[in-house]
Order: C-alpha cells, then structure tokens, then sequence
C-alpha cells in the first residue's frame, strides 16, 4: 500500500509539476483575461481532488487510532468536550449579538454577530489557555 501510495505522489507532483510550468508560461495577462482558463481550472481541480483524499485519509486514520485504543477515545472526547464547553461559554455567557449595518450596504445579523463575537472569545480564551499552559510548565521546569 505504502509503495502505491508513493508511485501515486510521485505522478501527482510530476503532472502538478507539469501544469506549473504551463501556467508560468502563459504569463499573468493571459491569465487575467481568462486564455488559460483550462490549464488553470484543471490544476484547481487537481488540488481540491488531493485536498479531498488528504481529508479523507487523516479522517479514516485517526479514527482507526482512537477508536482502537479506549484510553486514547476517552482522552479525546474529554478534549472534544471541553472544547465544545468552551464554545458554549464563548457563545451563550460572552458574546452579544447586535445588528450591524456593514460597509457595502447590508446588515450583519444579530446571530451573525452572536457567532462572530463567540468565534473571537473561544479564539482568545484558547490563546490564553495555551499561553497560561506554557507559562506553566515553563516555571515548572526551570524549578526543577
């Protein structure tokens, strides 16, 4: 499996390698006016294509790790959980939801902006959870 994985990379990176050059070649004005829209359509799709199969192989992996080994399911759903705890707290306790006219003429919605505001929080509570827990082992360290 891993010998036809990597004869699979190998011919991805070559024709991805190949269509590179192509689109270099074309030159950013040809690009700009739309000449090369199939070289560079066909790269897109190729990307999204190995984007697709990377997710689907770190999905089917990871599972089959930790659905494997009980101690390490529990130790990720005790993960999950305080990460979907922290995102309610973000949510319901910190952020406030208030309309909002925005600069092309629309209006945010008070949910939008509810999610957005929980969206900041849960990001710096995790910074500072993150920071603190560095800090900590930090000193801990240096102490010993």
């Amino acid at each position: 499996m891993k010998k036809i994985l990597t004869i699979l990379l190998g011919i991805v990176g070559v024709v991805s390698i190949i269509f590179l050059a192509m689109i270099i070649s074309t030159g950013d004005e040809a690009i700009k006016a739309g000449e090369s829209s199939g070289t560079v359509n066909t790269i897109m799709y190729i990307g999204y294509v190995i984007l697709l199969l990377t997710l689907v192989f770190v999905v089917v992996f990871s599972l089959k790790n930790i659905l494997s080994n009980s101690e390490t399911l529990i130790n990720t759903l005790k993960g999950f959980g305080a990460f979907a705890l922290l995102a309610a707290i973000s949510y319901f306790g910190l952020a406030t939801g208030v309309e909002t006219p925005l600069k092309d003429g629309d209006m945010l919605s008070a949910g939008g902006s509810q999610l957005l505001g929980a969206g900041l929080y849960l990001f710096y509570l995790l910074l500072a959870i993150a920071g603190g827990s560095m800090l900590f082992f930090g000193i801990k360290k240096m102490i010993k």
